[in-house]
């Protein structure tokens, strides 16, 4: 764009303005056209980036499943074992051979004119040699393609029920990290409200020090106290940064502009239910879990193969040949003897495997249980921390600092007793957004021990 414009200016420094009668309409209109056409193909080369984005958590969950790079990796997997379905769905290549043997390097007659005086090449070949052209095909035996294909399909099926369940983590980590960002928001602002306040009570400690209200050490220290409410607010900012760029690497880096930001409450949101239920409701959900039953099945399907392969293949050919003239067709068959090997070893293990898979199938079972008791216990923890805060204190630590800051403002309290009820404000502030936070993560830990975003 930029080159387009100066050569556009040169162009009219050595000739005439474009709106001069001079200059040819023709070539106003061609210059015209390069600029609009320069616009857009640097328009293309170069998008703009777009502006602040505001995301909320259903938003940031869909982005994380459709761009996640390691999601995508991973759901690779389904379709790479579905390509190992069509493998084991194949049959065996037939086998062509064919021979000529007995061809001589010369003309018979001159290299042996005692045997074969005055006989051609051509008779030579025909009545001297032997050739030979055959096909054969093994002949599987015990449906092992089909053994291989359903192997292959459980395969498959399971391989869907484990990318379900890293969709089930990719799904918790993304909503931890917006809580996290969430957090980070609040904390600034917080941080933000306290500190333009204070720079209010800093302004009234100078304009009650030079009227000599205060003594000087006294502004001093309402001063010093600024540098605490200052640091604090660089801390909160750099720790909103970081959480926005930690959730956009999981969103997919290239989903989002660097500019986003988080949207949505950062609110209490109660969730009734019991114990029961929520296992129930996992039970029925964990992919986890319907993975490890499908595990079972998988290594039944194994053994069911391991037995085919025991049962032992005929190969079957047929030969056409041509012997000293003579044209003859050959039928063979061939079948291992099953005196050794008899693949004993490999259904012996995938036997053994079955119940293996069973005991992972509980293991699974059990932590599926666990893990709903341990996320349902932190979250009635971390709701009663929550309600305590919201049954009263917030309004204490409030009231207990403005009551503070007016009464010190008029002298009735001394500034010690103003600063200390102001750290107890915002310690109190500070500590039910950390206790709100870890309730919501606690409640996407339910959530996440569920399987299922749809809680009662």
């Amino acid at each position: 764009m930029y080159g387009l414009r100066e050569t556009a200016i040169n162009f009219q420094n050595r000739r005439q303005p474009l709106n001069s009668p001079v200059l040819p309409r023709r070539v106003g209109v061609y210059i015209v056209l390069t600029l609009v056409l320069g616009h857009v193909l640097m328009s293309s080369a170069f998008p703009q980036s777009a502006g602040p984005t505001s995301i909320t958590l259903d938003e940031a969950i869909k982005m994380a499943l459709q761009h996640n790079h390691n999601m995508l990796a991973a759901r690779t997997t389904i379709q790479q074992s579905e390509a190992e379905e069509t493998t084991a769905n194949l049959r065996p290549n037939p086998t062509l051979f064919a021979d000529w043997e007995y061809l001589p390097l010369g003309a018979p007659s001159k290299q042996n004119p005692d045997v074969y005086p005055g006989v051609s090449t051509n008779d030579y070949l025909k009545n001297n040699t032997e050739a030979d052209i055959g096909l054969s095909y093994l002949i599987e035996r015990g449906k092992k393609r089909q053994h291989r294909l359903q192997a292959a399909k459980d395969v498959t099926a399971q391989t869907r029920f484990l990318v379900t369940d890293n969709e089930r983590g990719l799904t918790f980590a993304t909503a931890s990290l917006f809580v996290n960002a969430q957090l980070a928001e609040s904390t600034l602002e917080l941080a933000d409200k306290d500190l333009k306040s204070f720079e209010k009570t800093v302004d009234l400690g100078q304009l009650r020090y030079d009227k000599g209200a205060i003594s000087e050490d006294d502004y001093l220290k309402i001063k010093l106290q600024l540098l605490q409410f200052e640091t604090d607010y660089q801390q909160a900012e750099l720790a909103k940064v970081q959480a926005l760029s930690d959730l956009r690497q999981l969103l997919g880096y290239e989903s989002v502009s660097a500019d986003y930001d988080v949207a949505g409450p950062f609110d209490y949101q109660p969730l009734k239910g019991n114990l029961e239920d929520f296992q129930l409701k996992a039970l029925q959900n964990r992919p986890d879990l319907r993975a490890a039953q499908q595990g079972v099945t998988v290594a039944t399907s194994q053994y069911e193969l391991q037995r085919a392969i025991g049962k032992q293949d005929v190969t079957v050919q047929g030969n056409y040949s041509h012997v000293n003239g003579i044209n003859a067709v050959n039928f063979l068959g061939s079948i291992p003897l099953p005196v050794f090997n008899r693949n004993q070893g490999e259904i012996a293990r995938t036997r053994i495997a079955i119940t293996q898979a069973q005991e992972q199938e509980k293991a699974t079972n059990g932590q599926a249980l666990t893990d709903v008791r341990d996320a349902y216990e932190g979250l009635r923890v971390s709701d009663r921390i929550v309600q305590l805060y919201r049954s009263g204190y917030l309004d204490v630590a409030q009231k207990d600092r403005d009551i503070a800051e007016y009464a010190y403002q008029r002298g009735a309290v001394s500034l010690l007793d103003f600063l200390d009820a102001e750290r107890n404000y915002r310690a109190t502030q500070l500590a039910y957004r950390q206790a709100l936070a870890s309730y919501l993560l606690a409640l996407e830990q339910m959530r996440q021990a569920v399987g299922t975003r749809a809680l009662p």
